[in-house]
C-alpha cells in the first residue's frame, strides 16, 4: 500500500551495495525513527543525478528492507528491480543515514 509521501533519501554512489549510505531527508523525529523505523516510501536520488523509487519496509522476516525500482544509471547501465537489507540507522541531526546490507535474491 502506497505512503502519502515519498521521502527524499541522498545516496552517495551511482548505485547500491553493501555497506553503500543514504541519507533520509525530512523525517519527522530522526531519533525516533532511528530508532523503530517505520515503512515509508522513498525517493532515491544517487550521486550522478539519476533517481527511483524504492519502499523501506519493516515487516520482512530478514528485518527492515528497501526495495528499489528499475532504472538506469547516468551511464547507462540498466539496474533491475532490486530488495536489500537495511543493516543500519543512524539520526544524523536532522536526517536518518540507512547503511545497505546485502541484497535480497528475487
Amino acid at each position: 500500500m502506497p505512503h502519502p509521501r515519498a521521502y527524499l533519501a541522498l545516496c552517495t554512489h551511482t548505485h547500491l551495495f553493501p555497506g553503500a549510505r543514504c541519507r533520509l531527508q525530512d523525517v519527522p523525529h530522526p531519533e525516533a525513527f532511528a530508532t523503530t523505523p517505520e515503512p515509508i516510501d522513498v525517493h532515491l536520488r544517487f550521486s550522478d543525478g539519476t533517481a527511483t523509487a524504492a519502499e523501506l519496509r519493516t515487516d520482512a522476516p530478514t528485518g527492515p528492507v528497501l526495495t528499489v525500482d528499475a532504472h538506469t544509471t547516468a551511464a547507462g547501465t540498466p539496474l533491475p528491480d532490486s530488495t536489500w537489507t537495511v543493516k543500519g540507522f543512524t539520526a544524523e541531526e536532522a536526517e536518518v543515514e540507512l547503511t545497505i546490507g546485502a541484497p535480497i535474491p528475487t
